[in-house]
């Protein structure tokens, strides 16, 4: 008889041909534990998930009352379904005037897809632009915006008209024109390694894309619901960007996304074509439900202001000859190496110890500090010291 990890290697199709291969049975708050009962301490959230840690008991409250009453009933965008109604209600009481205006996805790369559409049509513009070492998501628009050709590789024709800027790098601004559809940027580089940009470059940014009457869209897929210490990113650089892209830490663990928009800029989206963007699953009332939970649980808590503090915490222990730069905002942190090589090894053994930390598409010498923003300070202590041991050790 197979095993689960034979099985594993066997039925689903792979991603890589070095899979990390640990099986997990069940998890609960920080923790994720395997067949044997030994717990690991996440410290990735299931690349920035779990925001409020795994089957919070609000979410699974929420998730057991929606499943008593339905399911999937039709396409989004046909029936009133309270749980998008009340999630889109209490999401856009958070964000300021003009993003009021909730298109719900399935994942992050589908929020892109719907937002380079949307930029398109409302502009009647066709060049978009996107920043190097950039990540959106991997379906083929996504890829087409995605800031490394290596991904790319045998998978073109992508999307035409697509440039690229370097992030942070005011000199390039200069590439937005009156040709311009959009501006796709992440708030914070997450898979360049975590790169935050200056708050001027932001606004000279966000200034220019008015000038030129292109939308910007901010991709808070990754730094969205607390995780960089205010609820949204954009918030620290005093902008409001046209597009919001959100996903990961939106669903309390459940697969959900969304862009968000003005009403005049969605609106467009409904003519010259109807349905000019569908989805069968997107807005799902079970993800919405959980969703709703686990942003009433950051809000109502503040979970975002507690997240200085450990930013503050991790920095102060993360002191090693072989740590080169600890970079990032909030808990969104990147610990720099000199190789792959001690990465690769860093990150297998930390696993061994306990403790689960991960790496990054676009730059291979950084670890990815990533927890659920309630870790506590005793477990950001424990964490580190595996890490320091673990540097020692490789």
């Amino acid at each position: 008889m197979l095993s689960n990890r034979q099985l594993f290697l066997h039925n689903l199709a792979q991603t890589s041909s070095t899979p990390r291969l640990l099986e997990i049975e069940r998890a609960e708050g920080l923790y994720l534990y395997d067949p044997n009962g030994k717990p690991y301490l996440d410290l990735v959230s299931g690349f920035a998930v779990s925001n409020i840690g795994h089957r919070h008991p609000s979410v699974i409250q929420a998730i057991q009352n929606q499943l008593d009453k339905y399911l999937h009933l039709t396409v989004y965008g046909e029936f009133v379904q309270t749980p998008q109604v009340k999630f889109a209600e209490k999401l856009t009481a958070h964000l300021p005037s003009s993003l009021k205006s909730v298109y719900f996805t399935n994942s992050g790369a589908e929020a892109t897809e719907g937002a380079l559409k949307l930029a398109k049509k409302y502009t009647g513009r066709s060049k978009i632009i996107s920043c190097n070492k950039a990540y959106h998501g991997s379906t083929h628009g996504a890829l087409s915006v995605m800031g490394n050709d290596y991904y790319k590789q045998g998978y073109g024709p992508l999307l035409p008209d697509v440039e690229f800027i370097t992030f942070n790098d005011q000199t390039d601004l200069n590439k937005i024109d009156n040709l311009t559809a959009c501006v796709i940027i992440e708030s914070i580089q997450g898979e360049a390694g975590i790169r935050v940009p200056d708050t001027d470059y932001i606004r000279k940014l966000k200034v220019k894309c008015e000038e030129v009457g292109c939308l910007l869209i901010f991709d808070e897929i990754q730094t969205g619901f607390g995780r960089t210490g205010k609820l949204f990113c954009f918030e620290h650089y005093g902008i409001t960007p046209d597009v919001l892209l959100l996903a990961k830490g939106m669903g309390g663990g459940m697969p959900i996304g969304a862009f968000v928009a003005s009403k005049q800029v969605m609106d467009v989206l409904k003519d010259n074509p109807i349905l000019g963007h569908i989805t069968t699953f997107g807005g799902h009332p079970v993800s919405c439900a959980a969703g709703l939970a686990s942003l009433i649980v950051i809000t109502d808590e503040e979970l975002f202001n507690t997240v200085p503090k450990k930013e503050a915490l991790f920095r102060d222990l993360l002191i090693h000859p072989k740590i080169r730069e600890v970079r990032g905002k909030g808990l969104m942190l990147g610990i720099q190496l000199d190789t792959f090589q001690q990465v690769e090894s860093a990150s297998k053994l930390c696993v061994e110890k306990g403790v689960i930390i991960d790496w990054f598409l676009h730059c291979d010498n950084t670890l990815r500090i990533a927890p659920p923003l309630t870790i506590t300070e005793k477990e950001i202590r424990f964490a580190c010291k595996v890490i320091l041991d673990v540097l020692d050790e490789i």
